[in-house]
Formats: structure tokens, sequence, C-alpha cells
């Protein structure tokens, strides 16, 4: 289901960029800002893990360090058909996980020092589950693309912006029949749409990841636990995160509530627990 909403909120990303990009850029103004926002987002995409670990001060740990969460995704690992992606370990009090990597093979899994003292041994389980499955779905690929797709129409509307600040297009665009208060609104709405299509893919994906954690792990309220102890512990202490790397986490690092929830990279907890509640049933 999860799937087949991804598909649908991409292919409606693509609808949405062919029809302003033809109404705004043309088929030119289309290639071109496709070309830069792939250039962007692919550089982004191949050095993805280095720059979000650095972020962070994460620090790598072998088995010897610790021992109980390299068993944990050892063993996760083998059930989901991964390679054992690489180990850190952020120093931050606040308890949150995130994975990353371009693809299984270059995958990264970093927990925070606060998870690890706020779960207990079955929680902290289901939540290795939940970001490995973000690496056997290849979400980083999806969100690349997504981010791709969202950055070339926001790039379509400036330039129609200025275009339209210069009066470049004034003349073209009367001689084809087109409504310049039609554009003007596209100007400002399609950037808009467009974050919200990529923000509800992100959330899309995170019940996914759920799903497919739960079932590696074999227990679905280990991760309802897991997660409802995070964001409580989370809203007491937040965590020192930047936005444009919030989506990587198992709960949103930057809380809000009301009007921002349409914006948030997360679903609702509560929509979350209530399925995990309900996958435990079935």
């Amino acid at each position: 289901m999860n799937t087949m909403k991804t598909t649908a909120l991409m292919a409606g990303m693509t609808v949405l960029f062919v029809l302003v990009g033809r109404a705004l850029g043309g088929e030119s103004g289309m290639v071109l800002a496709f070309v830069m926002a792939a250039a962007t987002n692919l550089g982004a995409y191949w050095f993805s893990d280095k720059l979000v670990l650095m972020m962070y001060r994460a620090r790598p740990v072998t088995r010897a360090q610790a021992p109980d969460l390299h068993d944990m995704v050892s063993d996760l690992a083998l059930k989901a058909g991964v390679p054992m992606p690489k180990l850190y370990i952020i120093p931050e009090p606040s308890p949150n996980a995130f994975a990353t990597g371009r693809d299984p093979r270059h995958a990264a899994v970093a927990v925070t020092e606060g998870i690890l003292e706020t779960l207990n041994s079955r929680e902290l389980r289901g939540v290795l589950a939940h970001e490995l499955g973000h690496v056997v779905n290849r979400d980083i690929l999806i969100s690349t693309i997504a981010a791709t797709m969202a950055g070339a129409i926001s790039m379509l509307a400036n330039m129609a912006h200025w275009g339209m600040m210069l009066g470049g297009r004034g003349h073209e665009r009367e001689d084809r029949g087109g409504h310049p208060i039609a554009a003007l609104i596209a100007v400002f709405l399609a950037p808009l749409a467009a974050m919200l299509i990529q923000m509800a893919i992100s959330r899309s994906r995170e019940f996914l990841a759920d799903e497919t954690g739960s079932r590696l792990h074999g227990d679905p309220l280990d991760l309802a636990s897991a997660l409802k102890k995070i964001s409580a512990e989370a809203k007491r202490e937040p965590m020192d995160a930047q936005p444009a790397t919030a989506h990587l986490f198992i709960v949103n690092p930057l809380m809000g509530g009301g009007l921002m929830s349409l914006f948030s990279t997360h679903p609702p907890l509560r929509e979350r627990v209530r399925r995990l509640e309900a996958l435990a049933r079935a």
C-alpha cells in the first residue's frame, strides 16, 4: 500500500513538473531546470552519508567497542539480505537514529548516545530494524529523486518570476494566448505543491520502513514503544538538528504541530503507533 502511494505521489510530482515546465519555462526551461536540480542532488546523493555523519560528529564504532549494538545490526542485516552497514554513534543526549548511504553496499546506521540509554534492548532492535528497512527499500535514492523534481519545479518558478519582473516572456505569453494571472498563481503555488508532495513521499516511506522493520524484528509493538519514548524525550530535550536532514531521523527532531504538521517529513506519532498495533494484531 505504501509502495503504491509512493509511486502515485512520484507520478503526481512528474505530472506537476511537466505541466509547470511547459506553462512557465517551455521545453528548454524544463530541461535546464531539471539538469541543474539533478546536478545539485546527485552530489548530495553520492556524498550524503559522509556529509550528514560529519555534520553530527558521528564516530564509527567497532564490535569491540559496542558488541551488543554490532550483533543486533549484523543479525538484522543477515535477515534482510543486505551487507552489514557501518555503525556510528552520535554524541547527543536526545534519543534518535538514522540510516544513510546511496545503496545497501554503502549504507551507514547512526544512533545517538541518548537512544542507547533510553531504550531497552528489544526497543533498540526495533529501531535498528526500521533503519535497515530504509536501506532495504532504497529510500535515499527515492528521496533524492523527489528532491530533484521539487528543486526543478522551484527553479522553473523562479525563472518565470524573474521573467515576469523583467517582462521577458510577456509578449510571447500573449501571442500564445496564455493567461498571465494563471501563470502568476502557478509561480507561487507550484513550489508549495511540489514541497507538499515531497513531504508526503517522505511520510509514506516512514510508514513503509516501520512495516519492513517490524517484519525484520518480529514484534511491531517494540518499535511502537520505542517511538513513544523517543518522541517524549525529543520534546523534553530537543536535538540540535538541521532542517535539511530532519527527514533522515526515525522521529522528527524538529517537533511541530497544527498547521506545521502539513510540512512535516514524518507521519503523526499516533498514526504510526496505530498502524504498528494493527500489524501486531495481524
